[in-house]
């Protein structure tokens, strides 16, 4: 279900981590003009956090004033949030939900450049086997809004890049429909 007041749709990317949300994300918005959330990066920016958690290397989320300081934000579309969580989302706020997969052979290779500690990599490795994240997103989300989209190779993310542009362009043509039926 839409929202009627959003001029623009919003769309969460998430994935396991190393699955291409962010270089997906920063793609689409360098194409049409969206606003890019980097959840993680607004809550080391904002301080959005209760605590660091050494055995992981991350933070932990402090989820009200995060979701408090993006409801203006939301409310008025036009936004890709990227995050490898997306329980804790408001369901209103996204119009569509993509799900990055990658397979275990090139996600092992991300994972090893980004030089996460043992217990870490193992665990991020073993969420994409048992589809923890695809998981979360059909527990959250209607999924007629959910999209699941490979992303092993430079090709894929391309073409998962004009997948969600016209998942968009879609989107305010239905919205343009629904405008011109109401005038009548």
């Amino acid at each position: 279900m839409t929202n009627n007041t959003r001029k623009l749709p919003n769309i969460l990317i998430t994935g396991t981590p190393c699955t291409g949300k962010t270089t997906t994300a920063k793609q689409v918005c360098s194409e049409i003009e969206y606003n890019h959330i980097n959840i993680s990066e607004l809550v080391k920016e904002k301080e959005f956090y209760t605590e660091y958690d050494e055995e992981y290397e991350t933070f932990v989320i402090d989820e009200d004033p995060l979701l408090d300081s993006l409801e203006d934000q939301m409310a008025k579309g036009g936004n890709i949030v990227d995050y490898h969580g997306c329980d804790f989302f408001p369901e209103r706020w996204f119009d569509y939900v993509i799900v990055l997969r990658a397979d275990n052979q090139f996600l092992y290779k991300r994972l090893e450049k980004r030089n996460y500690n043992e217990k870490k990599f193992k665990d991020n490795l073993e969420a994409e086997i048992m589809q923890v994240i695809l998981d979360e997103a059909y527990d959250s989300y209607k999924e007629e809004i959910i999209t699941v989209l490979q992303s092993d190779s430079i090709e894929q993310l391309e073409e998962n890049v004009e997948k969600i542009i016209d998942l968009i362009k879609n989107w305010n043509q239905k919205e343009n429909e629904k405008e011109q039926d109401e005038e009548f």
